[in-house]
Formats: structure tokens, sequence, C-alpha cells
């Protein structure tokens, strides 16, 4: 079946209402782009191929499909918007007589895999399309059926008498139908509406009047097949997709302080006993192992994070790796690169940065090492940093096992400390320091100005 059904996914409307100069499919939904999720939906749908309808901004999404992993889909650019038949048109040059074809929306990001592949079978000896019953129906195209409930076509609201726009039930806009058909029904959609465009809906009066099989599916409900249209319709998807992936975790033994105010942008990976706080932010691919706790306000994107970790308050996590038993934050940050061991301990305005950290060691507060290897148990002081850049390179800080870097020191790379040995606090480390000695380097000239007068503003 894969290699036989193909997609058409319909994107080139402008979308004025978003007010934006990005492509309205482009337009993120749990960090994604609203195109992503539909595209994901047909490949976890199984569906060998899929088209893109592209008008507006179509650089743009090529530029983005371009960086998304897998097969780049075919594209098609529809250069007058003449209405949903039309755009389909534009793609179905491209696909096989013996295909089956789903026609998707690019700016409906919730359709499920599952309604998808309930939407094939239906139309494996006909039509299928997709339908709704919603109590204020109003806007959307009605479904209209005979006395024995046969469907007999689709019409606008537009359109449609006054006894028609009570009817409930409403068009999606989401059909499947063999690609034969589905060409020829095309060839005799007209414009003769209050719009002066090509419906796509007029197919299923043309499949009617063949005595074609006509089958309806009702969505699983109307949020999965709400269209966005602007910014207040975006955000409402965003909070129902997230609801969503929420409510799916919790059923995964995560515990959430309140589901409400917690982000999920990418793919979450939970072990056992999981806690995590409020208003967090999950991004790209993250790993917590059993009993990892986070707490408030932190972000994590990218992160592995081993058992039995703390992460306090207002942390960031970005593209890290994190031993067991580690200790992180308040107020820390991690940059790509960065690697801790097991039982380190990370404090309050601490950052790293490509720099990994061996067993045991602490930098409790106000401390950046960048570009450095750090041994095991090794203390690291209040103030201190590494002064890993000159400007145009970056170089490597080592710290040697036990090592005890004083408050305020300066370690200038490349340099290396020797295991360990003990920095004296105030001292700018330009020469390696040797093994288990005391290294001190700060001036000695202390001296007080008498009749010093402060600097005062004029």
């Amino acid at each position: 079946m894969p290699d036989r059904v193909h997609a058409i996914i319909l994107a080139a409307g402008q979308g004025t209402r978003m007010k934006s100069a990005r492509p309205k499919v482009l337009h993120a939904v749990g960090g994604k782009p609203m195109l992503g999720h539909v595209l994901d939906a047909a490949t976890d749908a199984g569906i060998g191929q899929s088209h893109l309808v592209l008008g507006h901004g179509a650089e743009q999404v090529r530029a983005w499909l371009e960086t998304r992993p897998g097969a780049v889909p075919q594209a098609v650019i529809q250069a007058q918007q003449l209405g949903t038949a039309h755009a389909v048109g534009q793609a179905l040059p491209a696909v096989p007589d013996t295909a089956l074809v789903v026609v998707l929306y690019g700016d409906v990001p919730l359709i499920s895999a599952a309604t998808v592949q309930a939407l094939i079978e239906a139309a494996q000896d006909g039509l299928a399309l997709l339908t709704v019953t919603l109590d204020e129906p109003r806007g959307y195209g009605r479904i209209l059926r005979d006395t024995a409930g046969r469907v007999t076509g689709i019409v606008e609201e537009k359109d449609a008498s006054d006894a028609q726009r009570q009817i409930r039930e409403v068009n999606t806009g989401l059909i499947a139908a063999p690609a034969r058909r589905l060409r020829r029904w095309l060839a005799h959609v007209g414009n003769d509406n209050a719009n002066r465009e090509y419906y796509l809906t007029d197919v299923v009066g043309l499949a009617a009047r063949d005595g074609v099989a006509i089958r309806t599916l009702q969505a699983a409900s109307a949020a999965e097949v709400e269209g966005v249209n602007d910014p207040l319709q975006l955000a409402r998807a965003e909070r129902l997709y997230q609801r969503r992936q929420t409510e799916r975790l919790q059923r995964d033994g995560l515990y959430l302080a309140d589901p409400a105010r917690f982000d999920l942008r990418g793919q979450l990976h939970i072990g056992r006993d999981v806690q995590i706080d409020i208003g967090c932010v999950i991004e790209g691919t993250v790993t917590l192992g059993d009993n990892v706790r986070i707490g408030p306000y932190c972000i994590l994107r990218d992160v592995e994070v081993a058992a039995g970790t703390r992460i306090e308050a207002h942390s960031l996590l970005d593209d890290c790796r994190v031993g067991p038993g580690c200790v992180i934050g308040p107020y820390a940050r991690l940059r790509p690169g960065t690697e801790l061991g097991r039982d380190v301990h990370i404090g309050n305005f601490v950052e790293l940065k490509k720099t990994t950290v061996g067993d045991g060691s602490k930098a409790n507060h106000l401390a950046y090492l960048g570009d450095a290897v750090i041994g095991a148990r090794v203390n690291v002081g209040a103030g201190v940093i590494t002064c890993n850049y000159d400007g145009a390179h970056k170089f490597t800080t080592t710290i040697g096992d036990d090592a005890f870097i004083g408050t305020d020191s300066q370690l200038v790379a490349p340099v290396s400390i020797g295991r360990g040995a003990y920095i004296a606090a105030g001292s700018t480390i330009a020469k390696d320091a040797p093994d288990d000695q005391l290294t001190i380097n700060r001036a000695r000239d202390q001296r007080s100005l008498p009749g010093w007068k402060r600097p005062r503003k004029t």
C-alpha cells in the first residue's frame, strides 16, 4: 500500500491574517512548522510519496524542506490562487493513475496519522471524505445527503440555502480517491459559485452522479481538523497540541506539577519517577533517566540527563550530557559540548561551554569554564574563569584530578593545572602549574593613597 498512496498537501495560501512575512505553513506548533506536522502524519500513515502545492513564500518553504531529514517531497507552484480543485490539479500530473490520492492541508497541523490511515482504507473502492459535526457550523461547507443518508454533494456556505445552512455535518476538506477518477472529476469542476473558484468539494457531487461509493468518516474531534489562519488560532492549536503531549507523557509515568505550564517542542524520553516543575520547556531530543528532578522554569534542549540528577530552577542546558547524581543550578547554563561525570555540582551563575567535568568535581557559583578538560574531585572557586579566546582562536585549559582553583582566579589558556595543584585566590595563571604545589601569582604592592578624591559626576 505505501508505494501506491500519494498525498497532495495544499500549502500555497498567503495567510494574510497571520500578518507575517513568513509563509503561514512555516509557523510553528510545538516547535515544528505546521507543514512538518502534516508531512509527518502522512509518513506515519504509510504514504509513500507526498506532493506539495506551493505559492506565496515558496522559496522559504523549499529552503526549510532542505533542512528536514529524509527525502524531500515533490513540489509544484500554484501561480494563481484559483481554488482548491485548481491546486490539486497542479500536483496531479506527477501522480500515476494506479495511485490512491489523499488530499491534506499544510495549515491543519493536528491531523493524526490514524485518521489519515482510516481515510485511505475507506477510499479503497471509491471516494472517502472526512467530516465533523459542529454545534456552530458557520463558515463551513455542508454535507448534503439524500433521504437514504447517502452523500450527494457539498455546498459552500455562501452558496447554501437557509435550510442547508441548518446542517451541522460539515466538510473538513480532507478527501481520498483513486487518482484516475480524481483526474476525470477535476476536469469537470467549474467555477460557477459566489467566489468564482474551482472547489475541490465539487468532485463529491460528480462522484455521486457517477454512482461511485462515497464513504464519510467523522474526525475524532473538531480540534484535529481545525485550520490555522491567524495568531489566535495558532495559539489555540499550540495549547491543544501541548495538552495531547502532556496526556501521553503522563500516561507514560511523567509527573508534571502543572500540565498547563509545560511545553514540549521536540521529543522527550523518560525513565521512571521523573518529575518536572512548572514553566519548563523541552526542545529537540531530551532524555531523562530514572528519578531525575527538574525545577521550575528550566529549558532543556538536546540533552541527556542520567539517573538521580537534580536540575534546579531557571537553568538552561543546551546540547550537553549530564552524568548520574549531579546537582545543577539554580541559574546555571550548560552550553553545547559540555559533558558532566558522576556527582558533579554546577551551582548558581556558572556557565560551561565545550567542557568535560570529571566525577565529584564542583563549581558552585559565579564561574565561566569554556574549552576545558577538568578532572575528578576538582574544586573551582567563585569568580574563576578560563580565558579561552584571544579574539581569533579558542584554546584549552586542562585541570588535573584533585586540583583546587582559588576564588577569582584567571586561567589563561592554553594552560595545564597539575594533579593536586592548588591555585591561590586572585591568581592569574598563564603558565602550567605543577602537581601538588601551591601556585600564586598576584600583585604584592598594595598601597593606600592619602588625599585621594572619589570621582563625581559633573
